[in-house]
């Protein structure tokens, strides 16, 4: 049985989701503070962990960087009331894979646990060729099929379209594709990426202009879907 952790100071919002998670079938752990957090998460090392950000003491942003800097593996969800695209950066940023904003639609929110714990399994045993449906990505031999077909990627499309798949689903910032595909050292910006995006775009979507896989999210960067 998968174990969540809840971490939120505002025990009715906490209870509220530990409700909807234990219907489903979950084993959920709370904390209502990020150092009972901190120790749950080492002593119980739950399957993933939803974070508020607005708490007493250590906030959310500190418990996700303290997280991240032992365990890359373990989703974490952010929940927030700021809905400002500087808060949501920050916490993608700092490793977070996703966030609901406040008020919590908690059918909404179980819906994305259940989407990131089965990544996290599927990460688990990795291989060296993804596949989605119809699009498979040979990591190894730097091929991409889509519906048997052979799409022709450059360099740096295949690099992209390889760290987007790996967790679908998640959100990444523009500047984390640009570091983890173009690297620090390059002579860049982030808006590369959007050229780039672009371009994969008009390579893999039936109807780039409406696309379905490659999505924008809105102020903080893209996120990959292949159902």
């Amino acid at each position: 049985m998968k174990s969540i952790l809840i971490v939120d100071d505002e025990v009715d919002i906490a209870t509220s989701i530990q409700y909807y998670l234990k219907q489903e079938g979950y084993a959920t752990l709370l904390a209502h503070d990020g150092l009972e957090a901190m120790q749950i998460i080492e002593n119980q090392h739950p399957d993933l962990i939803i974070l508020d950000v607005m708490m007493p003491g250590i906030d959310g942003y500190e418990v996700c960087r303290r997280v991240r800097s032992n365990d890359k593996r373990t989703p974490i969800v952010m929940l927030t009331a700021r809905t400002s695209e500087v808060d949501t950066v920050v916490g993608l940023e700092l490793g977070a894979n996703d966030y609901v904003a406040k008020p919590v639609r908690l059918r909404e929110l179980v819906a994305r646990v259940k989407v990131h714990l089965r990544d996290a399994t599927e990460q688990k045993t990795p291989s060296r060729v993804i596949k989605y449906g119809d699009l498979q990505i040979d990591l190894d031999s730097r091929l991409v099929k889509v519906r048997g077909e052979v799409v022709e990627l450059t360099f740096k499309e295949f690099e992209l379209l390889a760290t987007m798949a790996r967790q679908p689903n998640r959100v990444f910032t523009r500047d984390q594709l640009f570091s983890q595909v173009w690297g620090s050292n390059f002579l860049g910006e982030s808006r590369t990426v959007d050229v780039h995006i672009r371009y994969l775009r008009e390579k893999l979507e039936e109807d780039p202009s409406r696309p379905k896989h490659i999505l924008t999210v809105r102020g903080v960067g893209y996120r990959f879907v292949w159902e």
